[in-house]
């Protein structure tokens, strides 16, 4: 049977937990078998900046951070389930990737 693997990223946790609970929703009305949400490893970009460009005054850096937080689905390649799936109004911050997997 094949399986769909649905990849979801973003910067904001929570919209990326309301994402994986619609996801979890449409998998329960349907009775799909899924495997997750999995949470991978966030990743922390880290810039530094310095305040004065012109080098003006003394040396001083701020430090800015992005967290992306990941999340796989694994699920059974349901056609209706996955056209559901694609259907769902997703925040701008978050990032879906589908593919199918032959197993």
């Amino acid at each position: 049977m094949q399986k769909a693997r649905i990849k979801l990223t973003a910067t904001d946790s929570v919209k990326l937990k309301q994402v994986c609970d619609d996801i979890l929703e449409i998998s329960r009305k349907l009775g799909t078998p899924l495997q997750g949400p999995i949470p991978m490893p966030t990743k922390k970009i880290k810039v530094t900046t310095r305040r004065a460009p012109g080098g003006a005054g003394r040396e001083s850096y701020e430090t800015w951070e992005l967290r992306l937080h990941k999340r796989i689905i694994d699920m059974q390649a349901d056609p209706k389930a996955l056209h559901l799936i694609m259907k769902t109004s997703v925040p701008k911050e978050v990032n879906i990737e589908m593919e199918i997997i032959g197993k």
